[in-house]
């Protein structure tokens, strides 16, 4: 059956004639709307949706050819179906200016086969189901694109902050080691292109196994935390980095930056640390937190290795707790010299 949430239009200045045509047409379970005159059809058209329009041809003031030049010049009822009813001459003239006017049909009054009307109204509803139908799905469609660009640009966002993430330590929010060994990669190939002296630091926090036993992981990922943010806030230039490199030890890199560079920022670090005032009072260098700070420089060359130079950081960094822990032990290093 058809769904009667469609609308059809009858045109005839003439009452009877209307309630004739609605009478033929009330079995196919439409909205039959009525209209004396083209003005006030033109109104309903301009207001409402319509399968099809039947339109009587001679009426005052407008008559049907005129109704119909106007709907097909406008782009809201243009595409509606034109069915013209008339009881003037049947001859090819006025045929042929109703089909220039827009028409897809003729009927002629008497109507003496209402069967045939039902017919041919039935067929113009029949493809307004159809074309209503792929409009809704082809608007279903936009929509399921739009979904589906939107959870593209979700995914892609998501994927963007993971990635950061992917960079970032989660705890203290400086790099991470995966971060560390990129961009450690970068600087060490920069400089080692263009001959220019490049350090690093390794900074662990003194008896932390000690604090975490004694004051607990609360504190001590707290601990950690000050001290990544307290090394961060100590490099003054955006060239210089720092990142966690593993539990309580964290790498800061300084490009163009000599032994004598490195040890003034490795000062400040050390002293920016004990300024915390975290106490420790299970702590072998202090009743604060302190750190121990092992500095290399070298210029590298092409052969040289990230693990090279972490190594040598690294027994910079043990010499410096065997001599009591709390300070910086330096050096400058030919490249021959590195552990690879």
């Amino acid at each position: 059956m058809v769904e009667n949430n469609i609308n059809i239009l009858i045109v005839d200045d003439r009452k009877e004639n209307l309630l004739v045509m609605k009478s033929i047409l009330e079995p196919l379970k439409v909205n039959i709307i009525t209209a004396n005159s083209g003005n006030e059809g033109l109104g309903h058209l301009f207001d409402k949706e319509f399968a099809v329009v039947l339109i009587d041809v001679q009426m005052p003031d407008m008559d049907g050819f005129e109704m119909a030049e106007i709907m097909r010049s406008n782009e809201r009822t243009r595409h509606i179906p034109i069915i013209f009813v008339t009881a003037i001459s049947k001859e090819q003239e006025y045929v042929f200016k109703g089909y220039d006017s827009g028409a897809v049909d003729y009927l002629f009054k008497p109507i003496r086969e209402p069967k045939v009307i039902m017919s041919k109204v039935k067929i113009f509803i029949e493809l307004y189901i159809q074309k209503q139908m792929i409009i809704e799905q082809a608007s279903m469609l936009e929509n399921k694109i739009k979904e589906l660009e939107e959870t593209k640009y979700e995914l892609e966002k998501a994927n963007a902050i993971l990635e950061q993430l992917s960079y970032y330590d989660k705890l203290t929010g400086i790099a991470n080691r995966h971060s560390l060994e990129n961009h450690f990669n970068m600087v060490l190939k920069k400089a080692a292109r263009k001959g220019e002296q490049l350090s690093a630091l390794m900074v662990d926090i003194d008896c932390f196994k000690e604090f975490n036993d004694n004051y607990g992981h609360v504190e001590g990922d707290i601990c950690l935390k000050n001290t990544a943010d307290t090394i961060k806030r100590s490099l003054k230039r955006p060239l210089d980095f720092v990142a966690r490199y593993g539990g309580e030890e964290f790498i800061v890199l300084l490009p163009e930056t000599n032994l004598n560079g490195a040890l003034k920022v490795a000062d400040s670090i050390k002293e920016r640390i004990e300024d915390m005032q975290i106490s420790h009072k299970h702590s072998k260098a202090a009743e604060v937190v302190t750190v121990s700070i092992g500095a290399i420089s070298l210029v590298p060359s092409k052969s040289d290795s990230i693990d090279g130079i972490v190594n040598n950081a690294d027994k910079a960094l043990y010499e410096a707790k065997n001599k009591g822990r709390n300070r910086v032990v330096g050096y400058e290093i030919p490249c021959r010299e590195l552990v690879n």
